[in-house]
């Protein structure tokens, strides 16, 4: 395969259209629908009915967000911030920590909530940016004290209570990620329901988004890039659904880049894929051959990102942009709480 370089998925994003706020109902955000053929629509989200069609299958993700950021401080009295990345174990985690000085193994720092209850946190050894982390408790229930809803970090304001409900999925079930699988918060069970009542069905894999999402693309040549690696789980029931919707004929449409790669990682062959929980490094670039996706419902992504990257695979790279372009010029709204987009896959993208 031809080299393909970070700055060829670069794009000039005007900052007033990174939206810091959800809209009051969730299906009411734009949906920019990017037509095979040639040319946009420009829709809103609740007319995704018009995009679907029945014997389509919808996969979600079905991730729940922790609180996973904490505050307070070590035991030498300097601030520290940490950004749980993953739960290891019933009382250990891995996280990023922010602080003057990084805190060395062994040492205990003390994290606390609003209403002044201490947490102290044994710091344990440092891979990379991680760090382990030893809870004095499980670690679920102690986060859900003492953390707060870890918004990323383009959203430049602290998390608020509403936060809690408007930064999770209305089918969020299973607890572990710390940023939301983001095209599914414009779902309400409503137009669900309606979904359903017209032929189209839902079905539920599990992929924990780690705060590694966010982290930067730091080398110039995309083969040179380690992509973070990521839990993910997809039940024999849901193996068989999606099997049995390729075998009839029907579509299978990942909403959001984490359900995509959750299917793309647990195919086998093209059109089937299989049961399991397991990491996941899979790295989608143009060029990548999909197995089991057929469309894919979708925010809009950072520049240089890795997303930007995997939407290029679908639509081809220059029609992205382009489309990246149109959303600019009509002031959509872009990233966690913005607008979405829906891309067909075009097995000819460049």
């Amino acid at each position: 395969m031809t080299e393909q370089y970070l700055s060829d998925f670069d794009f000039d994003l005007p900052e007033e259209l990174i939206a810091q706020f959800p809209l009051e109902q969730r299906d009411n955000c734009r949906l920019l629908h990017v037509v095979p053929e040639g040319g946009y629509e420009d829709l809103l989200f609740h007319d995704i009915k018009k995009l679907l069609r029945p014997g389509d299958l919808l996969v979600m993700n079905n991730t729940f967000v922790i609180k996973a950021r904490l505050r307070g401080h070590k035991a030498t009295g300097g601030a520290v911030e940490a950004l749980i990345e993953r739960v290891t174990g019933e009382k250990s985690a891995i996280a990023m920590m922010r602080a003057s000085k990084s805190p060395k193994a062994g040492t205990e720092v003390i994290f606390e909530n609003h209403e002044g209850e201490k947490l102290p946190v044994k710091v344990g050894e440092r891979e990379g940016e991680f760090f382990e982390l030893e809870f004095p408790d499980a670690v679920l229930p102690l986060l859900d004290k003492f953390g707060s809803t870890p918004l990323p970090p383009y959203i430049e304001r602290d998390a608020n209570a509403k936060d809690e409900s408007t930064y999770q999925t209305v089918y969020a079930k299973i607890p572990g990620a710390v940023a939301a699988p983001t095209a599914g918060l414009h779902f309400t069970r409503e137009l669900l329901d309606e979904l359903k009542a017209e032929g189209i069905d839902e079905a539920y894999v599990t992929l924990h988004v780690g705060a590694g999402t966010f982290q930067p693309v730091r080398e110039e040549k995309l083969s040179e890039h380690k992509m973070h690696s990521e839990w993910y789980s997809v039940s024999p029931e849901v193996a068989a659904k999606v099997n049995e919707t390729k075998a009839k004929g029907g579509r299978i449409v990942a909403v959001g880049t984490t359900s995509l790669r959750t299917l793309e990682a647990a195919a086998v062959a093209p059109g089937r894929i299989q049961s399991g929980a397991r990491d996941t490094t899979l790295f989608v670039t143009p060029g990548y051959k999909f197995n089991t996706i057929d469309a894919l419902i979708t925010n809009f992504h950072l520049p240089k990102s890795t997303l930007v990257m995997l939407v290029s695979a679908i639509a081809g790279r220059e029609r992205i942009l382009d489309a990246y372009r149109h959303a600019i010029e009509n002031k959509y709204r872009f990233f966690s709480y913005g607008d979405a987009m829906f891309l067909e896959n075009a097995p000819q993208a460049k």
